[in-house]
């Protein structure tokens, strides 16, 4: 009996059988000769669980797993906002989107005052009378009766806004802040102060403050020995 001649066509990629090009499977071995799509890659929002499962819209399957994963993300969102780290951000936003408004303290004192210069006239509101510290490392303590959260406190520094009038006399120009909350902790700000008339500024952003010590470090025109001019100190809460 003759042998049936070999078909021209591709070869088998499994045997090695040639086959005719209108076959789609091997004469010999039945292994497709016409090989299978590559499958699409999904997008990356659909690789993700619980969405990385085909799921046909209209089954609510697609609306229960997009519900899993918003509390998912709920769940980390809170547990990161329950971290300090979490917590200063949230607070910090909220004061830089927020109003503030000044808050006058109910008390005032000092460690020491140069007579005709008490420490109330760092709190009255007008910036032609001072408080004079006689010396460096004395203070100036302000409390309040209802804890708030403390954004930032302006400084003026010196006798008067008037620059002739601001350079005779010994004016501040390093102070630290000691911030007390009513939890009893306790939050140190430096503050360096330029030697010019005016407000200064320093952001500070504590919650539950119940009072604020600032203390004299170093002073400007104050080789004589004169006592240390502060003309106004100023504390702002978040509304």
């Amino acid at each position: 009996m003759a042998q049936e001649p070999a078909p021209e066509g591709p070869p088998c990629p499994s045997c090695g059988t040639p086959n005719r090009p209108e076959r789609k499977f091997c004469r010999r071995c039945a292994t497709p000769l016409t090989p299978s799509a590559t499958a699409v890659r999904l997008p990356w929002w659909r690789r993700v669980w619980p969405l990385r499962r085909k799921v046909r819209i209209g089954s609510g399957r697609l609306l229960r797993r997009l519900l899993t994963l918003f509390v998912v993300l709920g769940l980390v969102l809170t547990g990161f906002l329950l971290l300090p780290a979490g917590q200063y951000v949230y607070q910090d936003v909220r004061d830089k989107l927020g109003g503030t408004a000044e808050i006058t303290p109910q008390h005032v004192t000092a460690s020491a005052s140069a007579p005709g210069h008490p420490a109330t006239n760092a709190t009255d509101g007008i910036t032609n009378k001072y408080w004079a510290a006689p010396r460096l490392g004395d203070s100036l303590t302000s409390t309040f009766d209802t804890p708030f959260r403390l954004v930032g406190v302006v400084v003026y520094t010196g006798t008067s806004t008037s620059a002739e009038e601001f350079h005779r006399h010994a004016r501040l120009t390093r102070a630290d802040l000691l911030v007390t909350t009513s939890d009893g902790k306790k939050h140190e700000k430096k503050m360096t102060l330029n030697d010019k008339p005016g407000e200064q500024t320093i952001r500070t952003g504590i919650s539950n403050v119940t009072s604020v010590r600032l203390t004299v470090r170093a002073a400007a025109g104050h080789t004589t020995g004169g006592p240390i001019a502060v003309a106004e100190v100023e504390f702002f809460k978040r509304t």
